[in-house]
């Protein structure tokens, strides 16, 4: 329930309120003024009547009741109200569910989302039913104050964020609008040098200067002449927030010299950009194999080690989008291993055999990432313990029913990263756990999850984490056309170990669970988190050829999770594995 006052009317759930009469939107906005706080009956009454007339304080309590089940249609009768409440000598409006709240709350944001959902709550001037009364005027002061400061909020969280282009427009309108604003005519200016507009961002400047003149009376301060000299000089520090990057780059190139620095200064650049996707990810896998074979050719197997073992990026996804790179990683990294004493260094190495591993039936991988996780458990470093926990992750679907064991080091990932501030692995453990959640069919832990991993990812701008959680979306939603939907996020995302094939499972699984026609074709049991869908699939297959000696393998290998949903990939289902023991 949500109380707007942000517009030309007092509206509740976004519609106006279904009242008698204006003296019925005046207590309600009478109320929502005194921001909770309890407004005598006395004090409302001398409100809404200049003269009030006898028996004025029982229409009051009318109007009140009126209003109780307006706002609480399904409260029981003679229930005390939540909402509208009696206290001492008058009555209170107890709620935080009110636009002008959400609003003022919107504009200490920081991010751009939130301040553009606080604007767009306004729907007019605040309060305008009720501008000539004296108990509205400050508050519509202090809002209208707010909404001009949110609209130059907003002009400066975009060009922090490199999108000066996109700000002009809404400045130049606002500054038209309120031109007494210097600090907007001080953005709009900005807005328009970093767009390459320095001639108009200088005719911005002399329009503020004889605006600010002919109408008030006043010279620009100090911000504005300091910013005209600035433009003028082309002063570095108003350079646009994307050259940061091309001046630090050049700055580096200056200071460092020598070949092995410049190759292991490359990883953590490596580290960003293979979580951005799409080309980032394709182009951080090319480039990390570059890095690595560099390294190897300058017979410096200290720094091979730390180039192999730098690289750790958080992995969710069982099935490698590049065997034969990952084959060469493994390669270089067990041809290195034995050189490294030092157990952190050991410890990266061993967890990066586990995870680049993926999908491998062999027993050395999850030795490796044993290994690791106890090397990492005797140190002092988080981030290493959170790399070998991924590794360990990575190799606990060489059977069925390990859904608890991923559980319980998702959890740990969480807690680690929030203690040790590792949002990108409190991403991974957040998944990991929805993908528990869907093998035990346990969907409010599973939204939890997927609500905290798309809230993380917001944050900290991390793109992939969407095609997880849409695709989660579609298990939830089980029908084809959600599931045709989410694959369309996989176009351009640079994962194909994930798209290949992923679709045609999804639709298969649709099919078998609602007696439907399953496209012919080979659903080969592989080690990783579709390991029980697709054993779901071939025990069908089995049955339905008569296959009783497949059939005996796919109930074999399906006994361990007889307790839980083949869903544990978070990403389709095949329902129960009961139903596949049968």
């Amino acid at each position: 329930m949500e109380f707007g006052v942000l517009g030309p009317v007092v509206a509740w759930d976004r519609e106006p309120v279904d009242l008698k009469g204006p003296r019925h939107r005046a207590v309600l906005a009478r109320l929502i003024v005194a921001r909770g706080r309890v407004v005598p009956a006395n004090v409302l009454v001398d409100d809404l009547w200049a003269d009030p007339p006898d028996g004025a304080l029982s229409a009051l309590r009318t109007f009140v009741a009126a209003l109780r089940r307006a706002i609480e249609p399904d409260r029981a009768p003679r229930t005390p109200a939540r909402l509208l409440v009696t206290e001492g000598p008058g009555y209170a409006l107890r709620t935080e569910n009110v636009d002008a709240l959400r609003f003022e709350a919107s504009v200490k944001a920081v991010e751009l989302k939130e301040l553009l959902g606080g604007l767009e709550l306004w729907r007019g001037p605040a309060y305008a039913e009720f501008a000539d009364e004296p108990w509205a005027l400050a508050e519509r002061s202090r809002l209208t104050e707010l909404r001009l400061h949110a609209v130059e909020r907003v002009a400066a969280t975009r060009l922090d964020l490199g999108l000066a282009a996109e700000a002009v427009p809404d400045l130049d309108a606002h500054v038209t609008e309120h031109p007494w604003r210097e600090d907007a005519w001080r953005l709009l200016a900005l807005a328009l040098y970093r767009s390459d507009r320095q001639g108009d961002a200088l005719a911005v400047l002399r329009r503020a200067r004889a605006t600010l003149v002919g109408q008030l009376g006043v010279d620009p301060g100090p911000a504005l002449s300091r910013l005209e000299s600035d433009i003028l000089n082309q002063a570095t520090h108003l350079a646009p927030a994307g050259n940061v990057w091309a001046e630090t780059a050049a700055a580096y190139d200056r200071v460092v010299g020598g070949t092995r620095a410049r190759i292991e200064s490359t990883v953590g650049l490596l580290r960003n950009l293979a979580v951005t996707g799409g080309g980032g990810l394709e182009a951080a896998r090319r480039h990390r194999l570059a890095a690595v074979r560099a390294a190897e050719e300058l017979s410096d197997p200290d720094l091979t080690a730390r180039i192999i073992g730098g690289y750790d990026v958080p992995a969710i996804w069982t099935r490698s989008d590049d065997e034969a790179q990952a084959a060469a990683i493994v390669a270089a990294a067990e041809r290195v291993l034995p050189t490294q004493d030092h157990p952190s260094i050991r410890a990266r190495l061993l967890a990066t055999i586990a995870l680049e591993s993926r999908g491998s039936r062999e027993a050395r991988p999850r030795e490796a990432a044993l290994e690791a996780e106890q090397l990492a458990r005797g140190l002092d470093d988080p981030a290493l313990l959170a790399f070998t926990l991924n590794g360990v992750f990575m190799q606990t679907y060489y059977r069925t029913g390990l859904a608890p064991e991923r559980d319980a080091i998702g959890a740990e990932l969480i807690t680690l990263s929030q203690r040790h501030n590792l949002f990108t692995y409190e991403v991974l453990g957040q998944l990991i756990r929805l993908q528990a959640a869907c093998a035990r069919a346990d969907h409010t832990a599973a939204d939890e999850h997927a609500a905290a991993a798309d809230a993380l990812a917001e944050r900290h701008e991390l793109p992939l984490v969407a095609v997880f959680t849409r695709w989660y979306g579609a298990l939830r939603e089980d029908t084809p056309e959600a599931y045709r939907a989410a694959a369309e996020l996989l176009d351009g995302a640079g994962m194909p170990g994930l798209s290949d094939g992923l679709l045609p499972l999804a639709l298969a699984g649709y099919a078998v669970r609602h007696g439907e026609p399953v496209p012919e074709a080979e659903y080969r049991p592989t080690p990783g988190l579709l390991l029980e869908a697709q054993w779901c699939l071939t025990a069908h297959a089995a049955k339905q050829a008569g296959d009783l000696e497949l059939l005996r393998r796919a109930r074999e290998a399906l006994a361990p999770a007889a307790n839980e949903h083949a869903a544990g990939s978070g990403l389709l289902t095949l329902g129960p594995v009961a139903d596949y023991l049968d």
